[in-house]
């Protein structure tokens, strides 16, 4: 596919889970995204469908929460 500047652009950029950097495939559908949410910031996560079917994706997220400075080190 060809952008406005005819550039060959991909029509599927996959995108990857925050916590590992794995590739989310086409096909999962259990994956999700969420923002988390600052003062005039949002940072995007994208949690896949095997860390929801482990049961880990609140604790991935806090993670990654602490990680950027939304939530204390101690919380």
């Amino acid at each position: 596919m060809q952008n406005d500047a005819r550039e060959f652009v991909d029509l599927y950029l996959p995108q990857k889970y925050s916590a590992s950097n794995r590739i989310i495939g086409a096909k999962d559908h259990a994956s999700v995204q969420v923002n988390l949410a600052e003062v005039n910031k949002v940072r995007t996560t994208a949690i896949c469908r095997a860390i929801h079917r482990m049961g880990k994706s609140d604790d991935s997220i806090l993670q990654l929460a602490k990680a950027h400075g939304i939530l204390s080190k101690n919380f």
